[in-house]
């Protein structure tokens, strides 16, 4: 009774992560009793006879938990059949044009030799990542149809009703895969990429709280329960494989939803794997911060402001795309949060410049200056990401997160070079400004450099060539907020170790 109990408990479990999939144990019953009717209603058994097991068999094998699984098995067994079919026919009537002794030595060299290439084959990437499934079929009917022909007379007869209860046998499993509660591949591959993103952006976020704060000995449970909460982002490590099946899945899949027939799936797979580069720099980051070897707080208070900052902007611009992607709609304001990362790596490499760090001690100089490359590696990786998600929301043409009103014929965008106010400064202003009657949240928080813009209608943009960051101001019915381009993609360890320790 207890191995019974623990088998219910262990169902219930397995239910409650995916409801799915006891619908889809559902879906393959009902495909089963379906195909049975070969074997219980009299006419059909009579015209197929034996072979309707073939029927039963396709569905056992290819009846997958998705729509893309089960389309991309189906389609390789239906094509693999017929064509196996169609070859393993025509090595029968060549070998029997030898005679009957050359016959059975002919049909054996044909199987040796299919079976081979076939197999070799199987080895080529693209063969094994679309169609192997496809090519294991191919062997199997060939040497059944072949070596059952050199026993049976009516060949084409046991090769048409094989062939017809297969493709029965297939429909039925696509069919009820695609109208009885479907499940989609593409669908199952953004949304994880979307979690892989809110996954990575927790940590960040919460990063300055979990390397500044220290912790009493009294809530030990509640820090190991934070950290556990924190370690989520090991789930992104081993992603990869699940990402490259659900794209294959999904290259096979129809139009549904906001998903195209040519879907840029390819897309996904560049972003997930920038993802997982920025997800082991998290790991060793969090491995660093575990570390046996502890800094003084007292030395991490000196850097805390910059390195609060890369972390926490750097997690905004990833919980922004996360949102984007779930509501499939271009990101606003990510740009803007890696712009701000990257302004607080150049203060931090200023601050180690100024010699605040001219009296910590040289190992605890090495830990701290692996906290701070590591920060720097994930700042330089999120712009990456950026440039890799505006593609992939060009190419998957997201929408736009806010639309103009309905008494707005368009939006109109000007670009214009500016002058400064400063008579005594030549340097050149660029102004974006879009024209749009809509409703704009902006807030610009001038201590800390950030901006947040809700809507990309009434706003203009002014980059600057230098590396501070201006204040906000109205001009008319438009909001101008001025900020300046920073960039620390060359920066590096060794370049912050020598800032900090060139002047002890």
């Amino acid at each position: 009774m207890e191995k019974v109990r623990e088998i219910v408990r262990e169902g219930r479990r397995v239910g409650k992560e995916d409801p799915r999939r006891v619908v889809h144990a559902f879906k393959v019953g009902l495909a089963l009793a379906l195909v049975s009717s070969f074997y219980y209603y009299q006419p059909l058994y009579d015209n197929f006879g034996v072979n309707a097991m073939w029927a039963v068999m396709t569905v056992v094998v290819v009846f997958e938990f998705s729509v893309g699984a089960t389309l991309g098995k189906g389609i390789n067994r239906a094509v693999a059949t017929l064509v196996a079919g169609g070859l393993g026919i025509g090595a029968h009537h060549l070998a029997s044009l030898s005679g009957t002794t050359v016959e059975p030595i002919l049909l054996a060299i044909f199987v040796f030799v299919q079976a081979a290439l076939s197999t070799f084959v199987r080895f080529f990437p693209r063969v094994k990542a679309r169609y192997d499934y496809g090519v294991l079929i191919f062997i199997l009917t060939f040497a059944l149809i072949s070596v059952s022909g050199f026993r049976e007379d009516e060949i084409l007869d046991l090769a048409h009703k094989r062939l017809s209860t297969v493709i029965m046998g297939g429909v039925s499993c696509v069919l009820i895969s695609i109208f009885v509660c479907p499940v989609w591949a593409g669908q199952d591959l953004h949304s994880l990429l979307a979690s892989n993103f809110d996954t990575l952006a927790h940590f960040l976020q919460e990063f300055g709280d979990e390397y500044f704060e220290a912790t009493e000995d009294g809530d030990i449970k509640e820090v190991e329960k934070r950290r556990r909460n924190l370690e989520r982002y090991k789930s992104v490590l081993n992603s990869k494989s699940n990402e490259e099946a659900l794209a294959n899945f999904a290259k096979w899949e129809p139009r549904h939803g906001q998903f195209r027939f040519r879907h840029p799936w390819k897309q996904y797979l560049a972003v997930g794997a920038l993802l997982r580069q920025c997800a082991y720099r998290i790991d060793a980051l969090n491995s660093n911060i575990n570390s046996d070897m502890q800094i003084p707080m007292d030395i991490k208070k000196k850097l805390e402001e910059p390195l609060r900052r890369m972390g926490s902007e750097s997690g905004k611009s990833m919980k922004e795309v996360s949102i984007s992607l779930k509501k499939m709609t271009k990101p606003s304001s990510f740009d803007i949060h890696v712009v701000n990362s990257q302004s607080a790596c150049k203060t931090l490499s200023t601050l180690l410049k100024s010699g605040i760090l001219n009296d910590v001690e040289p190992l605890q100089m090495i830990s701290l200056m692996t906290t701070v490359s590591l920060l720097i590696d994930i700042v330089n990786l999120t712009e990456k990401i950026s440039e890799s998600v505006h593609e992939l929301a060009s190419a998957a043409k997201f929408k736009n997160k806010t639309k103009p009103s309905k008494s707005d014929s368009g939006s109109i965008v000007r670009a214009m070079p500016n002058k400064s106010h400063d008579d005594d400064d030549d340097d050149d202003h660029h102004v974006v400004t879009i024209l749009g009657d809509v409703d704009t949240s902006n807030n610009v928080d001038q201590s800390h450099g950030e901006i947040s813009v809700d809507s990309c209608h009434h706003v203009a943009i002014k980059i600057d060539d230098d590396d501070s960051i201006h204040e906000k101001h109205e001009d008319g019915d438009h909001i101008h907020v001025h900020t300046s381009r920073v960039s620390c993609e060359h920066t590096n360890a060794s370049d912050l170790l020598d800032s900090g320790v060139k002047k002890n």
